[in-house]
């Protein structure tokens, strides 16, 4: 019996061992393989802020795995045009994409209140919202039907009003006019007169230049400038009513991202969440500058929208918000959200960020 009960011990070591071996082998030849995607943006290849942000994703998830996981950045119309970036991703064309959720609204019309909503929040209240409010929960919850997760990849921050041919003294001056505006802002105003056209950020010079259209928003000074938007109108319009930030988005295809490895898989998440911070930074060092050197160099014309046409803005605005949430249960559901949060994060920065500002700065308004 004891010999007996010996052989089976040896004999069942020898199997335990073998099966240990077999996952150790398992495990290496796993934390051994690498995976090559492809990411695709919405943006010209390496524009500063919005377009460098994919780039700088691509070289930490590379340098974080050791090139387990490598990422090839494709700019706007280099392998898909840059309002097919979602249809990309979900189609499984490419495992990644980098854009803004307000180009999807004819996929999915919510997706606008991710991207921005006129008078809203800000980046600052976005990301509290979005990490740790419910918000991206939800939003990955909208996605669900089409194959993709989302994280929040980067902000603008506050935006610039846009650019006009001509100057703009009430109201009245916008009917008319043809102007590049996205998402809801381009809803609200279009019921100020407007002829909303869209377009992806790469035609929007030439666009302006040639008359085909007489006003565009873009993000801000320091992109405005890389584009040379000064060169095709005069007048510089804010505040960016229509967009308090743009919250970027990274899109994952679903089974890509779940034949990561777990390690890859967090690797990816904490880089996305690196990026977000980034880009957010970017803009905030970046803007000032070259808001000075569009005013004292080129002799751009800076002025603040009239406020007549900000309470008609303010007023449409919420004519459109409320229309979207009616539009559908996930609408509704997205909306009461964030007016949840909204409603909380206001009033506590009505006496946190908003008193100190009034507080450091007791004059107002210093752009002109």
């Amino acid at each position: 019996m004891k010999l007996r009960s010996l052989a089976v011990a040896v004999a069942m070591s020898g199997a335990v061992s073998g099966l240990m071996l077999v996952s150790s082998v398992d495990n290496t030849a796993q934390a051994q393989e690498t995976f090559e995607w492809k990411m695709v943006t919405s943006w010209p290849k390496n524009f500063p802020g919005v377009g460098q942000g994919p780039e700088r994703l691509s070289e930490i998830v590379e340098e974080m795995s050791d090139g387990r996981l490598t990422i090839e950045v494709f700019g706007a119309g280099q392998l898909v045009p840059g309002f097919e970036v979602f249809d990309a991703v979900s189609g499984g064309t490419a495992e990644l994409g980098h854009s803004a959720s307000y180009y999807w609204k004819g996929k999915a019309p919510a997706a606008q209140f991710f991207a921005a909503v006129p008078f809203g929040m800000n980046a600052q209240e976005m990301n509290a919202w979005l990490h740790h409010g419910g918000g991206l929960e939800l939003w990955n919850e909208l996605y669900d039907d089409f194959g993709v997760d989302v994280l929040v990849a980067g902000a603008s921050g506050v935006q610039m009003g846009g650019w006009y041919n001509k100057e703009i003294n009430s109201v009245d001056d916008l009917d008319g006019l043809k102007m590049r505006m996205p998402g809801l802002g381009g809803e609200v105003m279009e019921r100020m007169g407007v002829a909303i056209v869209n377009m992806p950020g790469g035609e929007i010079f030439t666009s302006l230049q040639s008359g085909a259209i007489d006003a565009t928003e873009w993000i801000g000074p320091y992109n405005d400038l890389a584009f040379g938007l000064h060169q095709a109108a005069d007048y510089y319009y804010y505040p960016g009513w229509h967009e308090p930030t743009v919250m970027f988005e990274a899109i994952i295809n679903e089974e890509a991202y779940a034949s990561l490895p777990a390690d890859l898989q967090a690797i990816l998440r904490t880089a996305v969440r690196d990026i977000n911070a980034d880009v957010l930074d970017e803009y905030t060092a970046r803007n000032n500058d070259a808001l000075e050197t569009l005013v004292n160099e080129h002799g751009v014309e800076l002025r603040r929208l009239p406020d007549d046409v900000l309470a008609q803005a303010k007023e449409h605005s919420a004519e459109v918000v409320a229309e979207l949430a009616e539009s559908s249960e996930m609408a509704q559901k997205i909306h009461d959200s964030y007016r949840a949060f909204q409603e909380k994060v206001v009033n506590y920065h009505a006496i946190s960020e908003q008193a100190y500002y009034n507080a450091r700065n007791p004059e107002g308004d210093t752009a002109e």
